[in-house]
């Protein structure tokens, strides 16, 4: 009875300064957690529990040798644990061991995690697509996404946040697919639908994108980025000269402008000499240009419809060798630019 009775002293000391110690981890207090977690160990030397506790103190300290050493221990005992493989990727992520960080973040999302920390298994992928995202690893990065959106459930606040981390990874599709999952449970989130714009910008969806951007830039009018991401859509959804829906008129104005404005950018561009081999005269671009601007007036197009497809050519040929030649253009210039993406093969 006598050593029953101690036996169970010992346990209560040492469970009482355990949930001290969680109380002050919890709070960011590392130095007094890790004091409290060493204290109850001295009354459960074995106790799995406080040696992890005692682990992500050490950690909140940077003592990453000493929590390494505990945490590897802890692993041999149960190298399925979700939190010890957490808590050891966070380690080998901040002294370079990518490797191994990836291979304990994998081991913690698939980990068993007690019933209710869920979440937690949730964050662990979080972190490891962060982590992948931060050493350019973006198809990994993606996978990793894709498996989480699945399971993304009714939040429109995560959803977003996939959109944001889809953005990342470069890919816009499962990023606006994201993105309207947000919008359906909340269709005002301007993080949702400025995401959304940038999205559909980048896939080439100009009449979404510019919905998107509108009603975003509307929401919060201090949004520049998709300010300015809307002036452009506006400025390629009505530069654009092969759209069905205009008259031969208003598609001749557009083609003469174009022609202008790719004529100042190769006047601005030093590359203006150099000549562009593969083309039908080999001269260069701006002996063409200067050769073809007599013709590219509205009378002129009147006359000869065929000169639409020359101009634009020429047009959409100067404002990709300029891109590459003085770096990426901006206004109407990028307007165009995106244009001959859109008919490039056509």
């Amino acid at each position: 009875m006598l050593a029953h009775s101690y036996q169970a002293q010992r346990a209560a000391l040492g469970n009482r300064w355990f949930t001290r110690g969680v109380v002050d981890l919890n709070a960011g207090r590392f130095d007094a957690a890790a004091t409290e977690f060493r204290a109850a160990l001295l009354y459960s030397r074995d106790d799995y529990s406080y040696q992890l506790n005692l682990a992500e103190a050490l950690v909140g300290l940077k003592h990453t040798g000493e929590a390494s050493a505990y945490l590897l221990n802890l692993w041999d005992r149960e190298p399925e644990n979700g939190l010890v493989n957490v808590e050891l990727a966070r380690i080998a992520s901040q002294q370079g061991r990518m490797d191994d960080a990836i291979r304990y973040y994998h081991d913690a999302v698939y980990a068993s995690w007690p019933s209710g920390q869920e979440q937690r298994r949730r964050d662990a992928r979080l972190e490891l697509i962060e982590l992948l995202l931060r050493i350019h690893a973006a198809p990994e990065a993606q996978a990793e996404l894709i498996a989480l959106a699945a399971n993304a459930g009714e939040d429109p606040g995560q959803q977003t946040r996939i959109g944001d981390l889809f953005l990342r990874a470069n890919d816009y599709e499962h990023a606006l697919a994201a993105y309207r999952a947000s919008l359906r449970l909340n269709r005002r989130s301007a993080t949702a639908l400025a995401g959304a714009g940038y999205a559909a910008f980048e896939l080439g969806r100009y009449p979404a994108a510019f919905r998107y951007l509108q009603a975003a830039v509307a929401s919060d009018p201090n949004d520049s980025e998709s300010a300015e991401r809307l002036k452009t859509t506006e400025m390629v959804l009505h530069m654009d000269p092969f759209r069905r829906e205009i008259s031969a008129a208003e598609r001749n104005r557009i083609v003469v402008t174009a022609f202008h404005t790719a004529g100042a950018r190769l006047k601005s561009c030093t590359f203006a000499t150099a000549s562009t081999k593969g083309t039908r005269s080999d001269m260069a671009l701006s002996d063409q240009w200067a050769r073809l601007k007599p013709q590219i007036t509205e009378a002129g197009l009147r006359r000869n419809p065929d000169l639409v497809e020359t101009g634009m050519d020429l047009v959409f040929r100067i404002e990709r060798e300029a891109s590459n030649a003085c770096g990426p253009p901006t206004g109407a210039d990028l307007a165009l630019l995106l244009i001959s993406k859109e008919h490039e093969g056509n």
